[in-house]
């Protein structure tokens, strides 16, 4: 059974940091799927922050977080990582993990649109930025 647990999350300053950590489990080869990270704020739809294929351990980002945002993979934990960095009031959602429906299909270029390419999903963690 395919599991992802979010945490990390929590309530900061504008321009403080935070990390999210999303640990997968309950199957095998998981760095050969996209993983994602993905944000909903009330009344918005989700959308995708940045996304990370483990077979080349190439990172997307959408522009509204890149240079802010970083993914790291700990394979030795299962555990993907969101550094977020100069956090603005914008940013404030709830994070979800997700894991990409294929095996073995890249990433998309542009991860913000792409929510209903993911097919499973943590239960979020929420991040709160206050000015």
């Amino acid at each position: 059974q395919v599991q992802l647990v979010e945490s990390g999350g929590g309530s900061v300053q504008a321009g403080g940091s935070l990390r999210l950590s999303c640990v997968v489990s309950g199957y095998q080869y998981y760095y050969n799927y996209c993983l994602g990270w993905f944000r909903q704020a009330p009344g918005k739809e989700r959308e995708g922050v940045a996304a990370f294929y483990g077979y080349d351990g190439r990172s997307y980002y959408a522009g509204s977080v890149k240079g802010r945002f970083t993914l790291s993979l700990d394979k030795t934990k299962n555990t993907l990582y969101l550094q977020m960095n100069n956090l603005k009031p914008e940013d404030t959602a709830m994070y979800y993990c997700a894991r990409h429906r294929l095996w073995a299909v890249a990433c998309p270029g542009d991860p913000s649109g792409s929510a209903a390419d993911f097919g499973y999903w943590g239960q979020g963690t929420q991040v709160t930025v206050s000015s």
